[in-house]
């Protein structure tokens, strides 16, 4: 993978981005959006929208989200929302095993922007975002689970909890991560990239190190050669390799 193919990519990723703005402000209509969202500073969440589906599964209510060719990130404004989580209380991070849904599989517990900010913290949320002129309302949801990829291709960084990931063939993704396991083929976890390997022969990394350490060798370099486990509905990524080889 070349650079070129790579800087091609994210740019064509970054000029996706919209910034929403409120319905009353464009003369729109209210708008829906399903899908993943992910924090994006203070007051602000990334979400990419998604097609959702209605299942139910042993009397719980969930939504099986699926990509949409060609759909674009949008960008919220999230001070003042209405959040409405799964959850039976704000400040919870599990379910618990207890859960409040309407007939629509939405959250019903009413909570305000900072719990939002709190979810999204944690990593990234399933939710119904509903933009009216006068109003938005998050409304959390259980999603259905979907299958990880684990595939070998080039990444470069983008910022501090994004990267671009590039598969011959197959279109580039961005991927998201809060929590990582980062796996080295290096002496230690703050080397460079590749730099300082004690065994050639390693192949990928098998050393643990954290998001920290995977931000630090990863900032300033790429692309650079990489095994990765990630969900590719919600671009969250759990777990990189660094690799050798051509």
């Amino acid at each position: 993978m070349t650079r070129p193919l790579i800087a091609t990519a994210v740019a064509a990723l970054a000029a996706s981005t919209l910034i929403a703005t409120p319905a009353a402000a464009t003369g729109a209509k209210t708008q829906t959006i399903y899908g993943y969202a992910w924090a994006d500073g203070s007051n602000h969440l990334r979400i990419t929208p998604a097609k959702a589906k209605l299942v139910t599964q042993n009397g719980i209510r969930r939504y099986k989200l699926t990509t949409v060719a060609g759909a674009k990130e949008r960008r919220i404004f999230t001070d003042g929302v209405r959040y409405r989580r799964i959850t039976t209380a704000c400040d919870l991070k599990e379910t618990e095993g207890r859960i409040r849904q309407d007939r629509k599989g939405l959250g019903t517990t009413d909570c305000d922007a900072l719990d939002l900010k709190f979810v999204l913290s944690l990593g990234p949320a399933p939710v119904k975002i509903t933009i009216t002129p006068s109003l938005t309302t998050v409304a959390e949801f259980l999603a259905t689970p979907t299958n990880p990829v684990t595939a070998y291709g080039s990444m470069k960084s983008i910022d501090n909890r994004t990267v671009i990931f590039y598969r011959p063939g197959r279109k580039a993704v961005k991927l998201r991560y809060t929590g990582l396991g980062f796996n080295r083929v290096t002496k230690s976890c703050s080397d460079g990239w590749t730099a300082n390997i004690p065994n050639e022969e390693a192949g990928i990394g098998t050393k643990p190190c954290n998001a920290a350490a995977f931000r630090k060798a990863i900032k300033g370099t790429g692309p650079v050669k990489v095994k990765v486990y990630y969900q590719p509905v919600s671009g969250h990524m759990w777990e990189v390799w660094e690799a050798l080889g051509d």
